[in-house]
């Protein structure tokens, strides 16, 4: 039987290995298909404290790893979790498969923390994930990568608020920002949106969709193919940025709705004020339910409140 099984990696899992790990608690962490989270999909992160000169995402997630383990904690890799079940007793079950392969496993634990984060929806082009994980232009993160595009031309793509609130930031740095939609009016609030219709750096682009992403000869994005969502017609934009805003899918189907309440997005509820979910033992962490920041040190600092919570709850079984 474990003490705690920590669903997930990124900066809220590992957080929650290192503080359940130096309670010796030794954590189970099981890394899901995407081990590190969505940092190890990104170059260069400057907004982390303790890394004056800033550090590459998938180097943060390996420290940090390094961290829990050095405390006791255990890595379960290349296992994916497929079910979590409340048992009688009190304790669950967490049932996983491989995820290159077909064998199946399960553990029982005394409590469990969710951080099966959330992932950022793209467009599905030919090429897009090879273009995010080199930082070769493409992102879904304004707060993260948005200094980094400095006096030069970006869109964003999309058409709710948090286009509209990606797009109003950039104007700090970009040169331009295109605020690329698919209809000829915005779905975001009319106050987001007159904010950045408003704002004389961003320009909308109407009944437009990006179609190809156009590179140049060192495989960095030069600008977008857009396709008229009204007659069909195409044309080009040159920029060297392409931010993003179509919204995140929360990784939390293998939880049932007896388990935890969603919203209707799907991210995990949390009693309001904790980590705790409606279910005793069971927790949640970064943006599984992480709707408004979806920042690595926040999700941080939620994977250090759940393993504080699971420890509080450790002890009153105990008592």
């Amino acid at each position: 039987m474990e003490n705690v099984i920590i669903i997930g990696t990124g900066p809220a899992g590992y957080t929650a290995a290192i503080y359940s790990a130096r309670a010796d608690l030794s954590p189970l962490i099981l890394t899901g298909s995407q081990p590190g989270g969505q940092l190890t999909t990104t170059t260069d992160v400057e907004n982390f404290p303790g890394f004056p000169e800033g550090i590459m995402g998938p180097e943060l997630m390996v420290k940090m790893q390094q961290q829990a383990e050095r405390f006791g904690a255990r890595v379960e890799n290349g296992v994916e979790v497929t079910d979590v079940i409340k048992n009688d007793d009190g304790s669950f079950t967490v049932k996983a498969k491989q995820v290159f392969g077909t064998e199946t496993m399960e553990w029982q634990s005394k409590t469990v923390i969710i951080a099966s984060g959330a992932s950022a929806r793209y467009l599905g082009l030919p090429g897009e994930m090879d273009l995010v994980k080199s930082g070769a232009g493409l992102t879904a993160c304004a707060t993260c990568d948005g200094a980094f595009y400095r006096d030069v031309p970006v869109c964003v793509i999309g058409g709710g608020d948090s286009a509209a609130e990606e797009a109003t930031f950039l104007t700090k740095f970009a040169s331009k920002v295109y605020l690329i939609h698919r209809r000829e009016e915005l779905r975001a609030s009319k106050i987001m949106a007159q904010r950045a219709l408003d704002n004389p750096k961003i320009e909308p682009v109407w009944n437009s969709q990006v179609v190809e992403y156009l590179l140049d000869d060192n495989g960095r994005i030069r600008g977008v193919k857009l396709e008229n969502t009204v007659d069909g017609s195409h044309s080009e934009l040159e920029l060297e940025g392409v931010f993003m805003a179509i919204g995140h899918t929360p990784n939390s189907g293998f939880l049932s709705d007896e388990l935890v309440d969603k919203d209707e997005s799907g991210y995990v509820l949390q009693v309001p004020g904790r980590t705790a979910t409606k279910t005793p033992g069971l927790y949640s962490a970064g943006d599984i339910s992480d709707t408004v920041y979806r920042q690595g040190i926040t999700a941080a600092g939620q994977g250090c409140a759940a393993a504080l919570e699971a420890e509080h709850y450790l002890a009153g079984l105990e008592g």
